[in-house]
């Protein structure tokens, strides 16, 4: 059973790349942060949990580490900083254009639709839940929320 703070490896091309378990909030499931940066070495696990988080995300952790996808690391408090859940951003794609036309945010317990957002906004995590072929591509690729250009 995976607990609050605790901290999991997952490889990558580039070595491992760490994340921590921040809380399960139904119906998305295991909200993790994705650490920055990989390491051929454990890097000193307390510190890089205070770093600023390259980007949350919705992960499977309980089966992945069951499956032995990734391995816990350690257990560390979870910073102030990474406490509160973060408002997410969520849209349906148009087809013909590849964009989203209307955004909504969610905190968690509510949601809200909010149309077009700024530019700080785009920084906002995006709401969904992936498994671990897409964690790990979107971290080789050095993916975060500001990039995703939809």
């Amino acid at each position: 059973m995976i607990k609050i703070g605790d901290v999991f490896a997952i490889a990558t091309t580039s070595g491992k790349a760490y994340f921590q378990f921040v809380k399960k909030i139904p119906p998305m499931g295991s909200l993790i942060r994705v650490l920055p940066g990989t390491y051929h070495d454990e890097p000193d696990l307390d510190v890089l949990v205070e770093e600023k988080t390259n980007f949350w995300i919705f992960f499977p952790a309980s089966a992945a580490l069951k499956q032995g996808i990734i391995q816990k690391a350690n257990s560390c408090t979870v910073p102030t900083h990474s406490k509160e859940t973060p408002t997410f951003r969520a849209g349906v794609v148009d087809p013909s254009t590849g964009r989203v036309d209307a955004w909504w945010f969610w905190n968690g317990e509510k949601e809200w639709k909010v149309g077009e957002i700024t530019e700080e906004q785009r920084k906002f995590p995006i709401r969904g839940t992936w498994n671990d072929t897409l964690l790990v591509q979107r971290i080789e690729e050095g993916w975060l929320p500001e990039k995703d250009r939809r």
